[in-house]
């Protein structure tokens, strides 16, 4: 009873910051995609958007490392806790373990900056080379890539942490990070350094999260670091056997997410890219403030799985997936509100795609809100079921997605993304219960 009403608490405090988080990003956002093109023009704010859909092919160095960081950490963290000078004290097997889990990250991770890294940088000089224009970019681009590697190396130690049952703490850092990085962007973009704007402020934030860990769990770290040299684990085998799994699915997902704005920069020129990227821009913070219910959560259900605790388990999940639809139903109804209300009296307006267009990304976004809990679900049990299912709506996707913007109006761009659940929704809950099934 205790233990049920410590996680429950723990859960509380876990999702407040969490949804802080999301909050802020929620805030920020909007002011964001106000500012944007007040200090941009259309031709720029292409090459904002372009910029960030590009810098998303660090999902390539990713390839769900981020994700199996957490999910390993948490199933080794369900024996130990935080003492109160943030030593980690427990079951002494799973300490070794987690402590040469840990170091093995930072090696993978490190190698991953080196040598993918590189390779993004010279596939968005060849890309945002093929238009012709007199904007300086080369050296904005340079800042951008090497500060995304950055921050891809702390965000691995992070969600390292973070699946040590350090939602709270990590919710929290994470938050003034995000702080910092606005902070950093407004100001760029009201002194006019114009795309100079997004690359410092990820920068920025790069060298915050890095003092900012150090500051929070250098005593961690520390302990971590000393421990994993009196105990050797081979954490190959097991890293490798799925990680091969993720990264066909985290691959995927640059194509179902993130392929429209690169695409339309490509066939219909800068202008029309900053519309799309700034509409998807609009809908994704919509979907992370409504999946705060489902990432409070994810080292809770890792340790759930491991402690066997089935009917808990099953509590939290639905529980929170209903909040999640819920909240982003709410999202959907203020969008279009505002869109009504304003159109033709904002002009910041008419920087977005049409309402058709964004009929579609509402439709899209909601219904990922669903595929994205119930792969949580899976995921949860250090498994990966979706290989198929990722690659099969990647290539169907994007196979869609060009003839969609090559024959159709640029209004059905997202129509291919949308018939894909005609088969994606069936195949997902059909993996889903016999996963559940399991558990009876």
């Amino acid at each position: 009873m205790l233990y049920f009403e410590g996680s429950l608490m723990l859960l509380n405090k876990d999702l407040i910051f969490t949804a802080l988080n999301q909050l802020w990003k929620l805030i920020s956002g909007p002011l964001l995609l106000l500012v944007v093109p007040l200090y941009l023009t259309p031709e720029e704010q292409g090459y904002w958007y372009t910029f960030s859909s590009l810098a998303a092919l660090a999902i390539m160095a990713d390839l769900g490392f981020s994700t199996i960081i957490l999910q390993f950490a948490a199933h080794e963290f369900a024996y130990l806790s935080f003492d109160k000078k943030n030593n980690i004290v427990g079951n002494e097997f799973h300490l070794k373990k987690l402590a040469t889990f840990f170091i093995f990250c930072l090696k993978w991770a490190t190698c991953i900056v080196l040598i993918v890294f590189p390779i993004i940088l010279c596939i968005g000089f060849y890309l945002l080379s093929q238009q012709q224009t007199a904007m300086q970019w080369h050296i904005p681009w340079l800042l951008y890539g090497i500060a995304s590697g950055l921050m891809f190396l702390n965000s691995s130690i992070l969600f390292f942490l973070e699946g040590c049952s350090s939602v709270a703490r990590i919710q929290k850092l994470r938050l003034k990070v995000s702080i910092v990085m606005t902070l950093f962007m407004f100001g760029g973009l009201i002194f006019q350094f114009k795309l100079y704007a997004l690359s410092l402020s990820l920068l920025g934030g790069a060298l915050c999260s890095f003092g900012l860990i150090y500051r929070s769990f250098g005593i961690t770290i520390k302990q971590l670091i000393a421990v994993s040299k009196t105990y050797t684990y081979s954490w190959k085998k097991e890293f490798l056997s799925l990680i091969w799994r993720y990264a066909i699915s985290w691959a995927s997902g640059y194509f179902i997410f993130q392929i429209y704005t690169p695409l339309t920069f490509q066939i219909h020129g800068a202008i029309a890219a900053g519309k799309v990227g700034i509409s998807i821009a609009l809908w994704t913070a919509v979907f992370s403030l409504a999946n705060t219910w489902i990432s409070a959560i994810i080292p809770k259900l890792n340790i759930y799985i491991e402690k066997k605790e089935w009917k808990l388990l099953d509590k939290v999940f639905y529980k929170n997936l209903l909040l999640s639809i819920m909240t982003f139903s709410i999202g959907v109804i203020i969008v279009f509100l505002v869109i009504h209300i304003f159109k033709g009296r904002l002009a910041i307006i008419d920087r977005f795609v049409s309402n058709i267009s964004m009929m579609f990304l509402a439709i899209n976004w909601f219904l990922q809100i669903i595929i994205n809990t119930l792969a949580v679900y899976l995921r949860a049990h250090k498994e990966e079921p979706l290989v198929l299912f990722s690659f099969s709506s990647a290539l169907y996707i994007s196979v869609t997605t060009f003839l969609c913007i090559v024959y159709l109006p640029i209004d059905y761009l997202f129509v291919g993304y949308f018939s894909s659940y005609l088969f994606a929704l069936p195949w997902i809950f059909s993996i889903f219960n016999k996963k559940r099934k399991t558990h009876l």
